[in-house]
């Protein structure tokens, strides 16, 4: 995967001696399940592709902006996939290749581009969209990362490594963390089996389950800003939008000031960038941070 996506960097820089460039973007939150997907899928087309078909994974974010994503962050890490590979949305000009007539889209985890980005439906050609299934009394949305494998399982199953099992395994799990679930669905302990079962030297669930855990509310490395900013939500109301952030923190350090007088408060410039297309008067846009009490070690 490292090779591929060092390999797939390098030709960006060429890509004016391309036919076509084929991107497989993901949604903006670049949550974990679509940026595997992400990652997955464009490791499988650059297999299956015709030659002079460039195959990219895009994070559909500013690079600036992915020290927010502390979870997506240490799955990489853990295997050694450098930042530097990574390819991001403010660095590939994706109306300039549609423009010439080059570009290919795939979206992964949702079915429609970002506002500004309208412009690119036409170059759409594959969607990749988890869809609600119901199960009895239970309602489960499966993981983009589960799709993903069935379609490399059934077209190219040689292409799934240890470490690709990993990856995905992970995804999927992280996927089923989220969704607050007591028991794993049906569909999706059936896929993690096929993993296992071919792949008996992975790590054993729990662990994998714990370490996301503590990732998952780690904020390690980031500014006050930064934090509060991680998990930013809107609301708008007519013409004033209100950003609304939360900062995990355990009980014990909620009781500490831990944030200096003004820091509440976001730059307004900072929140209308990255919400792009916000109009937000001076004054409007006002950041209130819930501090969640997480008595996790105390019990």
């Amino acid at each position: 995967m490292e090779e591929f996506l060092q390999r797939a960097k390098s030709k960006l820089n060429r890509s004016k001696r391309l036919e076509k460039v084929h991107v497989v973007i993901g949604p903006k939150s670049c949550d974990l399940d679509s940026l595997i997907s992400t990652f997955t899928y464009a490791y499988f087309l650059d297999k299956v592709s015709p030659p002079g078909v460039l195959c990219l994974p895009v994070l559909n974010i500013p690079r600036t902006e992915f020290n927010y994503f502390t979870e997506t962050r240490f799955i990489l890490e853990e295997l050694n996939i450098s930042e530097s590979f990574h390819i991001f949305r403010d660095e590939i000009n994706l109306h300039q290749l549609n423009d010439e007539g080059k570009l290919l889209v795939t979206l992964v985890g949702g079915n429609v581009l970002a506002s500004e980005d309208k412009t690119l439906e036409s170059a759409v050609v594959k969607v990749i969209n988890p869809v609600e299934q119901s199960d009895a009394n239970v309602e489960f949305r499966e993981s983009s990362s589960s799709l993903v494998l069935k379609e490399i399982l059934q077209e190219a199953p040689e292409l799934i490594t240890e470490q690709l099992a990993h990856r995905l395994r992970g995804s999927i799990l992280f996927k089923w963390m989220t969704m607050e679930s007591e028991k794993i669905s049906e569909k999706q302990e059936e896929i993690l089996s096929v993993l296992e079962e071919k792949f008996p030297n992975l790590p054993p669930r729990e662990d994998i389950i714990n370490v996301l855990q503590e990732t998952q509310f780690s904020a390690q490395g980031l500014s006050i800003e930064q934090t509060m900013l991680k998990d930013l939500k809107e609301l708008s109301d007519g013409e004033i939008k209100v950003a609304i952030s939360t900062v995990s923190m355990n009980l014990e350090m909620s009781r500490i000031e831990l944030f200096p007088k003004g820091a509440w408060l976001v730059n307004r410039d900072t929140f209308q960038s990255r919400n792009s297309g916000s109009t937000c008067k001076p004054g409007t846009s006002v950041l209130h941070c819930t501090l969640r009490s997480l008595q996790r070690g105390k019990e």
